[in-house]
Parts: structure tokens; C-alpha cells; sequence
């Protein structure tokens, strides 16, 4: 029997929208799912912006304050993608008010909002799902296949990468992302906070670590009207870029294999260029997001000159066969977004937690803190 779920979004800018997106496509790529989301309430505080995506998408109400989505009772579930220094405020808010949450990362600018936000869920007994959605790329799911069954031997070591340019202008306007106060660690936040997502997907938990950080482009134009996504500016008020534009950081696990991630919002020439390679006794995997269907497989018993083939991924691997009938077909960003919202779904019909939780968020956050707390005192750091 299938029931319907009234589903709000709390900001509507690109993340937003590709959160509608995935609910409005979620019945065409899982028709087994018991519940159906139906677009009760959209939430954005800048003018204009929740009547147009109530316009385009079929929202039944549309407001600039979230607090009228905590008080409706039509709302059952809510996608929080407002800016980080809202994330503790509003999910804490919605669990209250007895509303399962589908958040975006980093859950708040520190590992203690991400705590708060996971206990408000915990207490009202709703669930949370996070958007660390590169875990859902088949290719990843068919890597911690390979590794659980010792196809590549021990892990001894993975290199994270996560490279862009979306902040490289030196004309990209001096928002939110670039305070503290609002924006938190920057590039950490941002980026590595996935990077961190995916080293414990597949290797399991850190124990420690040693980071370095810098900012590369000190100063900014402030915006003079509303922005979204990463916008130009140019001749207004300059003001100083207070978080990290790059990280790198050396990884210990607890299973006893090292690692090196690597985040930069300013790297010129690099678009979207996130990816692993990593390293096991008997063989190694390499994945590229911009080639999402393929995993780089070395494994066998020759150890030295071992070639490496190529997995292209497909149904058996992670939820591709949702998407696509047969191999080396391929599936795009706005796909994983759409796996995202199958879990949570799920996770609210069966009352049993799919995909990444608020425990998952917790452990990233402490890891971001722990990067914060190494690069400034420039000593490895201990994860609790």
C-alpha cells in the first residue's frame, strides 16, 4: 500500500532545487517505495524566490520565514538546504516539532551544531539523513564491496582528493561562505567534510590526524543585493576572507592504514575533480567522480607491474539498476541526490536508518574541528 508524505524544503537555492528534483523523480526510479512525497511547503527569505519555485515545481505553499514550515501540520518531512549557520537552528527546530530531516552537510559550522542536531533527532525519534551523497556513486559502493572481501588484501593507504575552482575568481563575491561566523571552516566544511565521508565509508573510523591550511585570496567585494550559488562582484566594500581556501591533511585509521586528503576551493583549471586512490597489499581501486561509472581495479598475484583494468559499473553495483538496464551507462551528480531521497524515505517507512546519518555528520564535524584545531597548532590531532 502506498502513502503519500508531505515533504517542505527549507532554502531554495541550487541545493534546493535538486532536492525537489529528487523528490519529484523519486516515484519513477523506486515504484517499490510505500511512501510517495508530496511538495507541501517551500521556504527561501529572499523575495520572490519561494512563489517561483511553488510556480515551477507544484509546491502547495510557498513562505520566506521556515518557522511557518515548523508549525504546519501538513509537513511531515523537511529538506533543510539553508546556508551552514542555519543548519543547527532549523534542524533542531523541525526534529522538535516531531519532522523527519534530510540535511545538508556540514550540519552547522561546528562538530558541537552537529551534536545538537543529531540529539533533537535522537530525542523526538525521527529520522536524519545527510547529503554526503558521493557514497552513493555505484562505483564507491562497488569499491567497499571490493575491499570488505579482501579482493585488493589489507587497505594500507588512500589519497582523497577534492579540487575545484568554484571560489578561484578573485572577483567571486564575499558571501556568507567566506565568514566564520556564517560560512564556519571554509574549504573544510565545503568539501572536505565529503572527503571525510568518504575515508570512513570505506576505511572505517579515524583515530588521528595532522593538518595545514591557508587562504590564498585574502579579500573579497561584498555583494550588494542577494546572491546564490557562487556569484562575481565587483566595486563593492571589500572585506577579509576569514576561512580556509585549501587543506591537506595526513590520516591515521584505526585499522592501522594511513591517508592524505586534500580539499582547495581556489585551484585553477580544476572543475569538480574529486576522487580516491587507494591502496591494498594485493591490489589497489582509483574512482574519478568525472568519469562516475568507472572504478580503476588492479588486483591478482603479481604485485609488481600489475596492470589495471577498468570496472564499468552496473546493476548489482550500489542502487544503478534504479537508473540505468545495463553497464557503462551513464549517471550524473543529480542521480546520487535522488539515492539520497530513496534512503530517506526509507528510512521513515521502515523505521530503520539507510544511508549517511547525524552520527555521520557528528564524526565529520569532529574530524573538521580536529583539522582546525592541527593546522593552528601544527601538531597531530586525536579523534575522541
Amino acid at each position: 500500500m502506498v502513502s503519500t508524505l508531505g515533504v517542505a524544503v527549507v532554502g531554495f537555492g541550487w541545493m534546493g532545487r535538486v532536492h525537489t528534483q529528487a523528490y519529484v523523480r523519486l516515484p519513477h526510479h523506486f515504484p517499490q517505495l510505500s511512501l510517495r512525497p508530496e511538495l507541501v511547503a517551500v521556504a527561501d527569505e529572499v523575495p520572490g524566490r519561494a512563489e517561483e519555485a511553488a510556480a515551477r515545481y507544484g509546491f502547495a505553499t510557498a513562505v520566506r520565514d521556515w518557522r511557518e514550515v515548523a508549525a504546519d501540520p501538513r509537513v511531515q518531512a523537511v529538506s533543510i538546504a539553508a546556508p551552514n549557520f542555519l543548519h543547527r537552528e532549523i534542524g533542531v527546530a523541525m526534529a522538535e516539532a516531531g519532522k523527519h530531516i534530510w540535511i545538508e552537510k556540514p550540519v552547522g559550522l561546528t562538530a558541537e551544531d552537529a551534536h545538537a542536531v543529531a540529539d533533537a533527532v535522537g530525542k523526538a525519534g525521527v529520522q536524519g539523513t545527510v547529503g554526503f551523497n558521493y557514497r552513493n556513486a555505484p562505483a564507491v559502493a562497488a569499491a567497499r564491496e571490493l575491499i570488505a572481501s579482501g579482493e585488493i588484501g589489507t587497505v594500507t593507504h588512500v589519497r582523497i582528493r577534492l579540487f575545484s575552482d568554484y571560489a578561484a575568481h578573485p572577483e567571486g563575491a564575499l558571501t556568507w561562505r567566506y565568514e566564520r561566523e556564517r560560512g564556519g571552516s571554509g574549504v573544510l566544511g565545503d568539501l572536505a567534510s565529503h572527503g571525510v565521508d568518504l575515508a570512513r565509508f570505506l576505511l572505517g573510523e579515524i583515530e588521528s590526524l595532522a593538518a595545514d591550511s591557508a587562504v590564498f585570496i585574502p579579500e573579497r567585494a561584498r555583494p550588494t543585493g542577494a546572491t546564490a550559488g557562487h556569484t562575481r562582484a565587483s566595486g563593492g566594500e571589500p572585506g577579509p576572507v576569514e576561512n580556509e581556501d585549501y587543506v591537506s591533511c595526513l590520516l591515521r585509521f584505526a585499522s592501522g592504514a594511513r591517508g592524505v586528503l586534500e580539499a582547495s576551493r581556489v585551484s585553477v583549471g580544476e572543475q569538480n575533480n574529486y576522487g580516491f586512490e587507494l591502496h591494498g597489499t594485493k591490489g589497489a581501486l582509483f574512482w574519478d567522480f568525472r568519469r562516475m561509472g568507472e572504478l580503476g581495479v588492479s588486483r591478482g598475484t603479481a604485485y609488481q607491474d600489475q596492470p589495471v583494468s577498468t570496472l564499468y559499473v552496473g546493476p548489482g553495483h550500489g542502487e544503478y539498476a534504479a537508473f540505468q538496464p545495463g553497464a557503462a551507462n551513464a549517471m550524473g551528480y543529480d542521480d546520487l541526490k535522488v539515492i539520497e531521497a530513496y534512503q530517506f524515505l526509507r528510512s521513515i517507512a521502515e523505521g530503520t536508518a539507510y544511508g549517511p546519518t547525524l552520527q555521520d555528520a557528528v564524526r565529520s564535524a569532529t574530524a573538521l574541528d580536529a583539522m582546525s584545531r592541527s593546522a593552528e597548532r601544527r601538531t597531530w590531532v586525536d579523534l575522541a
